[in-house]
């Protein structure tokens, strides 16, 4: 497996590692390099080595001040206590319902507590929102950034795409995602799945930071808003129990 790093938006980091089993997936951080870096997403703990270097070449890694994440799962925080340890002021943020469930008790320092639609000041000109989003892309804790200068949205999970695939794209996004989703059911397809799409398609994007694929340079709204007429297609045509 080999770890690579690209420059995705001003001062915005994909560190990428391939795992080459079965269709192939790519396991994606993003770090926003400013006065307070942040990294979005640690990767699992067996990675941290590997993630940390990538980290490195940009900045010390001590001086990492935030880590954010969508949700509980080994890929998104595995190495959250690893990186808190590596990097004295590094602090953990997330969502209420996170914060309450897990992390007040699993990160090794207090985590930051941010409501839906709360602004974390990262820098003089660099602020970041945080999105509640839950059960989107899967967890009840599900949470998502918006970097509002340079309008990227961390979007976890959605779009997941098989393969190694290029650093970014402006291709289509959806129909690839929709063919992981028939293959490998991943995602949590409520009655709010749809709604908080297009709460996301909202936003105005132009960068979608995706945890398993390149990163979208395009019309991220128009993205957003066909995968939630998809999802609202497989919840209208579910058995009914």
């Amino acid at each position: 497996m080999e770890t690579r790093i690209d420059e995705i938006a001003d001062r915005i980091y994909r560190i990428s590692t391939f795992v080459p089993l079965g269709p192939g997936l790519a396991f994606n951080q993003f770090l926003i390099d400013c006065e307070e870096p942040l990294l979005f997403h640690t990767g699992f703990r067996h990675m941290f080595a590997e993630v940390s270097a990538a980290v490195r070449t940009v900045i010390p890694l001590e001086k990492l001040r935030w880590i954010g994440f969508s949700h509980l799962e080994a890929d998104e925080c595995g190495a959250m206590n690893d990186f808190l340890a590596a990097a004295p002021e590094a602090q953990v943020a997330h969502g209420e319902i996170g914060t309450m469930i897990s992390l007040s008790d699993l990160a090794d320092r207090p985590p930051r507590t941010l409501c839906d639609g709360e602004v974390l000041q990262i820098g003089s000109q660099r602020r970041v929102r945080l999105i509640a989003t839950p059960h989107v892309p899967h967890s009840w804790d599900a949470v998502m950034l918006y970097e509002e200068a340079t309008r990227t949205l961390f979007a976890s999970d959605l779009f997941t795409a098989f393969g190694k695939g290029p650093v970014s794209t402006d291709g289509d996004i959806v129909a690839p995602a929709i063919a992981a989703e028939n293959a490998f059911p991943s995602a949590a397809i409520t009655p709010l799945a749809a709604p908080t799409l297009r709460r996301l398609a909202g936003l105005g994007a132009r960068t979608m930071a995706l945890m398993h694929g390149p990163a979208y340079h395009g019309d991220a709204a128009s993205a957003c808003a066909a995968l939630a007429l998809d999802y609202e297609a497989r919840l209208a045509s579910a058995p009914t129990v």
